[in-house]
């Protein structure tokens, strides 16, 4: 099985996107960072907020080669928190010394996992992750979204978490299901 890492962002971590990925990480054995229990300041021009949990956070990420980006969907866009994530990717790709290292971001595999009260994942969510991956040179694994409605109701969305981590665990599975 390829090395996964979960990262998830959200304004409730025991709410409905916080108890999808936690049963996608406990089938997969993975670990989850909570983006809101680290010190990532917002992206600076001038790169002064070097000395938060960005770098360590973003250096233990690249050691994967699968990377889970986990957020309820927030007026047509990601969390917060995975916006500052994703913007600060920016200075992997902008700073001399960091260049290098951001450039293993090529090749990886990111899931996007999501939750709303709709059918469907909101297409201006997803094809900003279709961008982002697409500009760092990374490919779209698959996706999981869950209809939180009512919630998340275990008997209904923990067989569709299971699923999904089976088509993490076996890439090639997704693929052959497209």
């Amino acid at each position: 099985m390829p090395s996964t890492i979960a990262l998830f962002s959200s304004s409730r971590r025991h709410g409905n996107t916080g108890r999808l990925i936690d049963r996608i990480a406990s089938e997969l054995k993975i670990e989850t960072v909570d983006l809101a229990g680290l010190r990532i300041s917002p992206f600076d021009y001038d790169h002064c907020n070097r000395d938060d949990d960005f770098e360590p956070l973003m250096r233990r990420v690249l050691a994967h080669n699968q990377i889970i980006f986990a957020s309820p969907i927030y007026w047509y866009a990601v969390s917060a928190g995975m916006k500052v994530f994703l913007d600060r990717i920016s200075d992997f790709l902008e700073l001399p010394d960091l260049l290098p290292e951001g450039r293993g971001l090529r090749g990886k595999t990111g899931y996007v996992v999501c939750t709303s009260a709709s059918a469907e994942a909101a297409p201006e969510f997803m094809s900003a992750f279709d961008e982002v991956f697409r500009y760092l040179g990374m490919r779209l694994g698959g996706a999981l979204h869950v209809n939180c409605t009512d919630g998340y109701v275990p008997l209904e969305h923990d067989p569709i978490a299971r699923d999904f981590a089976m088509r993490v665990r076996e890439p090639g599975l997704a693929e052959a299901d497209a």
